[in-house]
């Protein structure tokens, strides 16, 4: 590549924002030159806007300190000097959707941690590893929009991700029902302990909207390609329940599954220690090399100890054993502001690039 790629990161200032500048420092394809967020922070250098608000463990990076901070909804300034755009904003779903095709229609690729568009039809909703194919639909979503190089593409849930990853692996044996419950770390809902004092030593048995996501997207993930979209999977049926728990990263879930044809537990291991997908044929810089890990240990995988196993961007899985009631139960835990958010999304960006959907502007 003769440059890297100019990224503009709409939204920077919330702290999936703050992951995506992180995690942008010293990529290989890409480089943040364009940090907009809503108006109060417009006009300001970016350091002087997350004052006092830069939630991650590391460092502010150097090289976005002195961006000028623009204003989101100025969608012509923002994409005039960007080759692609990541956007993780906080507004209604509404708005959300228009500002996102707003930024479609300029001829700018916009890679989306948002969930506005993740049931538009002809707008791909990507695990990398798993459903490469579902990118083809930008071809009729260009048609709608009205643009030759711009689109929209999104990244799923970020609890689904800690499960999900397990049962594609095993779809040969097709899996027929799923009872999930995930734990879900305070950082997914944009919270550290230091602004959500009231998560210490207490757990909450409800986050709004995430039990339907969990169910519904799954099946849109393993969906199919047709003429007039993506048309979601009838099977496998799945129902869940999302908890808060009191943990800073990462997001667990305790698996219930039946297949029609059951596999032995030593095919399920197999499957998942060498599970690879298109990121990994394709050696994309923010894949993992070793995409699903298995816990021989009784007491793995640990939220603190795994969370963040091939730079967060792994899966772990966990005490699969057999069951009274349905055919096996797993643990799967994975990082949800890294896979499940900012890195995921990444990974998305570096599989269009690699695959022609994104190329430098002239």
């Amino acid at each position: 590549m003769s440059r890297k790629l100019r990224a503009g990161i709409v939204g920077g200032t919330g702290m999936v924002g703050q992951r995506f500048i992180a995690l942008l420092e010293n990529h290989p394809w890409f480089e943040v030159t364009a940090i907009a967020a809503s108006g109060r922070s417009a006009g300001k250098t970016y350091e002087e806007s997350a004052k006092g608000r830069w939630k991650l463990s590391t460092p502010m990076p150097e090289n976005v300190k002195n961006i000028m901070v623009q204003d989101a909804s100025k969608v012509e300034e923002v994409a005039t000097d960007v080759d692609l755009i990541f956007c993780a904003v906080d507004m209604k779903k509404d708005e959300i959707k228009a500002l996102e095709e707003a930024y479609a229609r300029t001829g700018t690729p916009v890679i989306s941690n948002n969930s506005a568009h993740r049931w538009t039809p002809d707008v791909p909703m990507v695990i990398p590893e798993i459903n490469p194919e579902h990118l083809e639909v930008i071809a009729q979503q260009r048609k709608r929009l009205g643009t030759e190089t711009g689109f929209i593409a999104v990244k799923p849930n970020c609890s689904i991700q800690s499960y999900v990853p397990a049962l594609h692996a095993l779809k040969e044996f097709n899996p027929s029902k799923v009872v999930v419950s995930t734990y879900q770390a305070i950082s997914g809902a944009g919270k550290t302990f230091a602004d959500w004092p009231e998560m210490l030593d207490n757990v909450i048995p409800y986050i709004g909207g995430e039990e339907e996501k969990s169910e519904q997207e799954p099946l849109r993930i393993w969906g199919s390609v047709q003429e007039d979209g993506i048309v979601k999977s009838e099977s496998p049926t799945i129902t869940s329940q999302c908890i808060r728990v009191p943990v800073a990263d990462g997001h667990m879930a305790a698996v219930f599954v039946s297949f029609e044809k059951k596999p032995s537990k030593e095919e399920i291991l197999n499957l998942w220690n060498s599970f690879k997908g298109r990121p990994q044929e394709l050696e994309l810089p923010s894949a993992p090399k070793q995409f699903i890990t298995y816990f021989e240990e009784e007491n793995r995988p640990q939220t603190k100890l795994d969370r963040d196993i091939e730079n967060g961007m792994g899966v772990s899985t966990g005490r699969l054993r057999e069951d009274a009631i349905y055919d096996y139960k797993f643990v799967g835990l994975s990082h949800n502001t890294l896979r499940g958010a900012a890195g995921g999304a990444v990974l998305i960006a570096e599989l269009l690039k690699a695959e022609g959907y994104i190329q430098p502007k002239q």
